[in-house]
């Protein structure tokens, strides 16, 4: 098989976020990123279907910070090839990032053939409905199935086991080629040594894709951003049930609410 996996870098939620002096973005200076969490189960489901199956995995990801140690570390665990699309990650949205992949698959010899499985995470903390793999899907005029948990190779299609709320699964047979948005792989992604990495920065190269930057496309614009608030506001209510019945209509009446 064909396997694409589109990877993408994320804030990393663990450290502290602060809001820029521009109210619309994140202050990027202490800001550190990550690989998307839905990201390395695609990748990982990839290495799974390749395990099964044989062919080649091939990851994408636009420019961002710490990619390179993302697309090194991707080869490390089983990646055949790493591409970086020079296109700055952090100033696109969703559409405008679709419009990227898909250039890129437009700019191959040929196009995705009945081979073909491309690979993106079902969602990302700036991309929660998982819009991106659903536009991809569209450009290129291929099936998209999302919030994927299982992936099986059949003769010219995959069988793939997709989730729905209230624990429920479905099974669907998807033509090749596809787009499937990976939610989690078949087994948890794999750890790859820090050592193994470094060999790999050593022996391997990161392949820059010669695209141009795509057209601005934003759907939604920011307006502007704001930080949880920290202070109280909970006013703590005693007495029997009859006493603080009669605060809580007190209350509602201060308001103006009865």
């Amino acid at each position: 098989m064909n396997l694409y996996v589109l990877l993408k870098m994320v804030p990393d939620t663990v450290e502290e976020l602060n809001v820029a002096s521009d109210n619309r973005s994140l202050d990027a200076e202490f800001l550190r990123f990550k690989l998307d969490d839905p990201d390395e189960h695609a990748l990982e489901q990839a290495i799974l279907l390749k395990e099964k199956c044989g062919g080649t995995i091939t990851v994408l990801a636009l420019d961002a910070p710490e990619v390179d140690d993302a697309l090194f570390t991707a080869l490390a665990k089983g990646a055949d090839h790493a591409v970086k699309i020079p296109v700055d990650q952090t100033t696109l949205g969703t559409v405008a990032t679709a419009r990227a992949f898909a250039a890129f698959f437009s700019s191959l010899s040929s196009p995705p053939g009945a081979d073909t499985l491309i690979l993106p995470g079902s969602q990302a903390i700036d991309d929660l409905e998982g819009e991106v793999a659903a536009y991809l899907a569209e450009l290129l005029k291929l099936p998209y199935l999302g919030v994927v948990c299982g992936v099986a190779p059949g003769d010219g299609k995959v069988v793939v086991l997709k989730e729905f709320s209230g624990g429920l699964r479905g099974k669907f047979e998807v033509p090749l080629p596809a787009v499937l948005g990976i939610q989690s792989a078949e087994k948890p992604p794999r750890y790859v040594p820090v050592a193994k990495v470094r060999a790999v920065m050593k022996s391997a190269k990161i392949e820059t894709a010669a695209l141009a930057p795509p057209a601005p496309a934003r759907i939604l614009e920011m307006e502007r951003m704001y930080k949880p608030e920290t202070t109280g506001r909970a006013e703590m209510l005693e007495g029997s049930p009859e006493e603080i019945a009669d605060q809580i209509a007190t209350l509602l009446a201060q308001r103006g609410i009865i």
